[in-house]
């Protein structure tokens, strides 16, 4: 296996690894049991590499931090609206 393969198998992984997670809130916007820090520090760490990939600019790296970015963006988003909802709810 070449290293440009192990890359482009990691960034589509990593690159799909939230998706699942951001489906299944919007579908049942029940939330309680996510932390707000995780989707919220890896949305900081991913935009770093998204950013590192500019200064250097890689292609692949940029391309392979947009969807987790938007993913991790929008789940801690959904966090905290409907956070309040489930608050509500207790």
């Amino acid at each position: 296996m070449t290293a440009t393969t192990v890359g482009l198998v990691a960034g589509t992984l990593t690159s799909i690894a939230s998706i699942p997670q951001v489906v299944k809130t919007l579908k049942t916007r029940h939330v309680r049991d996510i932390s707000v820090w995780q989707p919220l520090f890896l949305a900081f760490g991913v935009a770093l590499w998204m950013m590192y990939g500019i200064l250097i600019n890689d292609l692949p790296l940029i391309l392979a931090n947009i969807t987790p970015l938007v993913c991790n963006v929008v789940l801690t988003g959904m966090k905290i609206r409907y956070g309040w909802e489930d608050q509500d709810n207790l």
